[in-house]
């Protein structure tokens, strides 16, 4: 590799792009307007394509409303066009010419909280929803709740319906006090609030002539403004091992290579690295990324490295540098998200995935609930339900390396399965505590996927 490659190397595209790039989600209680929002934030910002619209205006029209229905753009599945409520994540990647989206937007329904874990999972902010009319909410302050666990590092209050209270100053103070001082408490690093309506497009991409008290920005000049900044590749190295690659023919008799996609980090050629859990410690003799070889390879680049040892390492091993390395623990203690319909007691035995790794274990405890109205911690609840938001002791049958979620969203994050028809159960970050939950955003992208 030629010095300049190198040096290009040493300064990756994911890197430069970061701030060109913004992920986010739309989060808040039933009938708030998310899909609205969306719709409009698409519609005004000139990204939708006009088969699309003309799709929606023919939707609108025989469900009998004179006007395109714009949560129509993202509400795609059929039971909700017919019902008129978002289900699933529905994803959206657009462009204005200052910044790259990718938008999740997220159910607001209590039974559907899960879809809302997985797109704020990685998200770098999150537009929280309030209907002027009703003002914070039990879901609102639980949207709050998880986006402050997943660390997400920007959160946005979008007071929507507006143009339904008269725009009046004194409601939207009211309401983006009240979410302030709780979210604060979570400890959301920063927080903006909007006034909007969606459906007029008031705040949404252009200002609103209704509001000339407000004097901040619209949600896509926050949009393209908010700092993103998180360098991935100077994290800890992790590459979770997915697969062994051992051709063993005439061209290739002792070729063993370990494929997976870097969590995080950086790896050279050289760079002593070591095995977990097993411990065992070789150098980097090669690294393959799409078939050429490579002196150096980051995140979140899939790769195949060569070891200069012939040691043992398989699928669910994880490979770090040497003078890097997280400890190996049977015993986690950790915040999980519930979110199956299947209670979590105590002594329940479940399976746990943490990247591509999964061992079997079991819930020693679960000290605590937290309780979404004061933020207080419920002591000893015995189990956990759907949307339940509590601290878990779990023992694993054989050791993991986790990292601490406030480092790695990847690698500090977990699932725990149901090991008789693989339901997921709960999404699980290592470490911290209700009362740390949002202190600092965890420094890489990666998610749950459910």
């Amino acid at each position: 590799m030629t010095g300049s490659t190198e040096q290009q190397a040493e300064q990756p595209n994911e890197q430069l792009s970061a701030t060109t790039l913004l992920r986010f989600a739309t989060a808040g209680s039933v009938d708030d307007g998310k899909s609205t929002l969306v719709g409009r934030l698409l519609h005004d910002s000139k990204s939708v394509l006009a088969d699309q619209l003309e799709a929606v205006e023919h939707a609108s029209r025989s469900r009998g409303q004179a006007a395109p229905d714009l949560a129509l753009l993202t509400d795609g599945l059929r039971a909700e066009r017919e019902q008129g409520i978002t289900i699933d994540v529905a994803y959206r990647y657009f462009a204005t010419p200052r910044r790259r989206f990718i938008l999740a937007d997220t159910p607001g329904h209590v039974q559907y909280t899960r879809n809302m874990v997985t797109g704020a999972s990685t998200a770098e902010l999150t537009v929280v929803l309030v209907d002027a009319r009703n003002g914070v909410v039990e879901q609102t302050r639980r949207h709050a709740a998880i986006a402050a666990l997943l660390r997400v590092p920007h959160v946005v209050l979008a007071v929507n319906k507006m143009d339904l209270v008269g725009y009046r100053e004194a409601v939207f103070a009211a309401i983006a006090e009240e979410f302030t001082a709780y979210a604060s408490e979570l400890g959301v690093p920063e927080i903006t609030a909007i006034p909007i309506s969606a459906l007029a497009g008031d705040n949404v991409v252009d200002a609103s002539a209704h509001m000339d008290w407000y004097g901040g920005p619209t949600v896509l000049e926050h949009l393209e403004t908010v700092p993103v900044s998180h360098d991935l590749a100077t994290c800890h190295a992790r590459l979770p091992v997915q697969y062994v690659i051992r051709p063993q023919t005439a061209d290739h008799p002792d070729y063993r290579g370990y494929a997976g996609q870097i969590a995080a980090g950086t790896f050279r050629v050289g760079e002593e690295v070591t095995v977990l859990p097993s411990g065992r410690t070789s150098r980097i003799a090669g690294i393959d990324l799409l078939g050429e070889p490579v002196d150096v390879a980051w995140t979140p680049q899939s790769v195949t490295l060569l070891l200069e040892d012939d040691i043992d390492v398989s699928r669910g091993d994880l490979l770090v540098p040497s003078t890097d390395a997280p400890a190996t623990t049977q015993d986690v203690e950790a915040t999980v998200c519930h979110v199956a319909d299947t209670p979590l007691a105590v002594g329940a035995r479940v399976l746990l995935k943490h990247t591509t790794r999964t061992v079997k274990a079991i819930v020693r405890e679960i000290p605590s609930r937290l309780t979404l109205d004061d933020l207080s911690p419920h002591p000893s609840p015995g189990q956990l339900v759907a949307n339940d938001i509590g601290r878990v002791r779990i023992r694993t049958a054989e050791p993991l390396a986790l990292d601490s979620y406030a480092d790695s969203r990847r690698t500090g994050s977990f699932l725990l399965i149901d090991p008789a028809d693989g339901t997921t159960l709960a999404a699980g970050m290592a470490g911290g505590s209700f009362a740390a939950a949002g202190a600092a955003p965890a420094r890489d992208g990666e998610g749950w996927d459910f």
